[in-house]
């Protein structure tokens, strides 16, 4: 069982926009399987939700397969896998199709590789509206406008007709998030949205993703490996490690983090007042793997 350091805030138990139990994910390739996700469970209200932990310990599997992204070769199994009234392990792919882009919508971290480079940034905004709503390309245009000031982006009349190798990383992101938000989803899966960026322009970016969720009252599920960024910016944070959750804690309370694996992680940060020769090696206990 994970480390439940902190308890969920009573104002996101009322009523959960999602609700994950035993979630696992396998992939099959011949006659190997291999389980990317064993067991996970949580809830998200209107949140920031952080999942971390490093590379291949399931984060991003997760995040994909509440939207049934993954490959013909993966197996979804769950007790419960539902967001809002939906019920996404029976849901239909036609029902997914609604569902996904409209009000669940995941931000992929690096827009070079999500973006269409032969289509202008402010069509491929466009589009995404255009797919759930049915209305002339002017006013499609019009919202595309619209959400580019709400992300910040100067000159949106301009910044619209630029391809995606045109723009900076920082606007190339902020263009995602637009793309994302345009349909005003009710739940954001924030896939390292930062991780391409420079130092400056994250905290903008960061900032802008902060006010959107208080404004809109978005449930938000913020994967990275950071844990020093998520301290500071997520309510909750779920520590995953090889398919597991092994610690569920207040972002506040990270310090007190009681499992091996997260005070590991946290002892991994530099630190400037206390600047050491050498980082502490991680021992790794097998029964980790089944905590």
């Amino acid at each position: 069982m994970a480390y439940v350091t902190s308890s969920i805030p009573e104002q996101n138990n009322a009523v959960p926009l999602l609700e994950v139990d035993d979630l696992r994910v396998s992939f099959v390739n011949g006659k190997q399987v291999t389980d990317a996700v064993r067991g996970v469970s949580f809830a998200l209200g209107k949140e920031k939700l952080a999942i971390v932990g490093e590379s291949g310990s399931g984060k991003s599997t997760v995040g994909r397969a509440l939207l049934k992204l993954h490959p013909g070769s993966a197996q979804i199994h769950a007790n419960t896998l539902r967001f809002a009234e939906v019920d996404l392990l029976r849901a239909s792919e036609a029902k997914m199709r609604e569902v996904r882009g409209k009000r669940m919508s995941m931000i992929m971290q690096d827009p070079k590789y999500s973006l269409n480079p032969v289509v202008c940034v402010g069509d491929q905004v466009a589009e995404a509206y255009l797919a759930h709503h049915k209305v002339s390309r002017q006013e499609a245009r019009d919202r595309v406008l619209a959400m580019f000031e709400v992300v910040r982006i100067r000159q949106p009349q301009r910044v619209y007709h630029l391809y995606p190798h045109e723009v900076s990383g920082g606007q190339g992101q902020r263009i995602m998030i637009a793309m994302m938000l345009i349909t005003g989803p009710e739940m954001v899966i924030a896939d390292e949205p930062t991780s391409a960026l420079d130092v400056s322009v994250r905290l903008q970016v960061l900032a802008m993703l902060d006010d959107l969720v208080q404004e809109r009252g978005l449930g938000l599920i913020f994967i990275s490996h950071d844990i020093n960024l998520v301290r500071s910016f997520c309510d909750r944070v779920l520590v995953m490690y090889a398919g597991r959750v092994v610690e569920s804690i207040a972002a506040c309370d990270l310090d007190h983090a009681q499992h091996p694996y997260t005070r590991g992680l946290l002892n991994a940060l530099p630190d400037l007042n206390n600047r050491r020769d050498r980082l502490p090696v991680m021992v790794r206990d097998p029964a980790w793997m089944n905590s």
